[in-house]
């Protein structure tokens, strides 16, 4: 299997995780009576699973001193990654597992085209197209699929 073939599977596992992790956040949230609780618990354990990942795969966290150089902007993934995962515990059991992730996907393809148009966050530009408008407005359509039925 080639490199790409790899990263293609792992790119659809990832995305198969996110649905799951909402479900099994969504879960805790019922232990723990908060969804903020739950996203905290889902943060913790993911942070010393990372840092059992990079002891165990002799990463060298001397490293992480150089995170102070960092700009501003790059320290709000943290921020994104939070209000994630906390929006999708809090709509999970509102509005379901499908609905919450076809338009998180909207959400995400929009925002895809306006970094890659303009060049945002150091991404090379690659330009908004009709067919690329095209796939915005398939799954928008398909938003509405689900929602309806």
């Amino acid at each position: 299997m080639s490199n790409t073939y790899l990263y293609l599977l792992i790119a659809l596992l990832a995305g198969a995780m996110m649905p799951t992790q909402a479900a099994t956040n969504s879960k805790m949230s019922i232990f723990v009576g908060s969804p903020i609780l739950a996203a905290f618990l889902s943060f913790l354990v993911g942070t010393l699973a990372l840092f059992a990942y990079a002891l165990l795969s002799g990463e060298t966290l001397a490293s992480l001193a150089e995170a102070r150089n960092a700009p501003p902007i790059a320290w709000i993934g943290g921020f994104l990654g939070a209000f994630f995962v906390a929006s999708a515990v809090i709509l999970v059991p509102r509005i379901g597992v499908a609905m919450t992730f076809s338009l998180f996907i909207a959400g995400q393809m929009i925002v895809t085209l306006i970094i890659d148009h303009f060049g945002l966050l150091g991404v090379p530009v690659k330009e908004v197209s009709l067919a690329r408008l095209g796939g915005i407005l398939l799954i928008t359509a398909g938003v509405v699929l689900i929602r309806r039925f």
